[in-house]
């Protein structure tokens, strides 16, 4: 993408109503949604976040298919998900909202028990040891999600690499979380559930062209 078409994008985002863009600063402060989700969405439905959500796809599929649901995709690059936001105005999805920040920060952006369930698609696996604490389902990760999800609140991984579905795994059972589901390639099994062979993010589908298999685990996060 070149940088006039970024720039294009990062000012539409400034107009675009669904989009929230703070700073770090008045994150760490006291960020002035924290607990308030509720006057966002003018509603108590629940929500449901996409942590990394590239351009959009799951949290606009999702939103489409669940219109009392609230979705809350977040990422660091905004020109990506300008397409989703700018889809959701278009087609006027009132329960869809971008956000971008940094996903370390999750729990200073939503209070205790605010949210009830959480999608991880297609995260940089960050395979190398020195990046295990950017990995979005290490430790100190599952405690802040844990912070901000309900009691039974679940987390989605789906990726395509396998060094993330095992590492997962792994933690998951020395930690002792429950484990919901699991399958290490989900489009050949009859029982994956419909959210999520139903909806495929453009990176998966380029994955799937490549006959790349798509892990998934499903999984409550315990104390």
């Amino acid at each position: 993408m070149g940088s006039k078409n970024k720039l294009k994008r990062f000012r539409e985002n400034e107009t675009f109503t669904n989009v929230i863009q703070p700073t770090r600063a008045e994150v760490l402060e006291n960020f002035k949604l924290k607990g308030k989700w509720n006057v966002f969405f003018k509603n108590d439905n629940p929500i449901i976040l996409e942590l990394g959500c590239g351009k959009g796809e799951y949290t606009i599929a999702l939103a489409t298919k669940n219109p009392h649901i609230n979705y809350i995709g977040i990422d660091l690059k905004g020109a990506r998900f300008w397409r989703g936001a700018k889809t959701a105005l278009e087609e006027n999805l009132p329960n869809v909202a971008f956000m971008r920040t940094q996903i370390e920060l999750i729990d200073l952006l939503f209070a205790p028990k605010e949210v009830s369930e959480i999608w991880i698609t297609f995260p940089d696996p960050q395979i190398k040891f020195t990046r295990t604490k950017h990995r979005l389902t290490n430790s100190e990760f599952l405690k802040k999600y844990k912070t901000v999800l309900k009691d039974e609140g679940i987390v989605h991984l789906k990726t395509d690499s396998e060094f993330m579905h095992g590492y997962t795994l792994g933690l998951l059972h020395g930690e002792g979380h429950e484990i919901l589901y699991a399958h290490h390639d989900i489009y050949k099994n009859s029982e994956s559930p419909e959210d999520v062979v139903g909806t495929q993010t453009f990176y998966e589908s380029q994955y799937l062209e490549k006959n790349k298999a798509i892990t998934y685990i499903k999984f409550k996060i315990r104390t």
